[in-house]
């Protein structure tokens, strides 16, 4: 958290889990690239199951909440299954 916001170490700031990230962390950044994933096929609406009908829309969506809201309970080996399963078959979908 040093690296990330230096001047709340030792305060009571950095009791609050979601400013104890670690920037430099890669899952860190791949949490990021998830949310802004979630957040596009939110702001789409009803369009991206009408365009890409091979995904789980709902589940995008809900994944982004959960990265938002409930960071404390984000999964490592979660995020690493999402990147090494999900993500290749959600290109390939976008692809096709």
């Amino acid at each position: 958290m040093a690296a990330a916001l230096p001047a709340t170490a030792g305060s009571r700031l950095a009791a609050i889990p979601m400013l104890r990230c670690n920037w430099k962390n890669p899952a860190t950044a791949v949490e990021r690239c998830l949310e802004r994933i979630s957040e596009a096929a939110a702001k789409l609406g009803d369009l991206p199951p009408v365009l890409v009908p091979c995904q789980s829309w709902k589940e995008i969506r809900a994944l982004g909440n959960r990265l938002r809201h409930e960071c404390d309970a984000v999964r490592e080996d979660r995020l690493w299954d999402i990147v090494q399963v999900d993500l290749p078959l959600f290109v390939r979908c976008l692809r096709s």
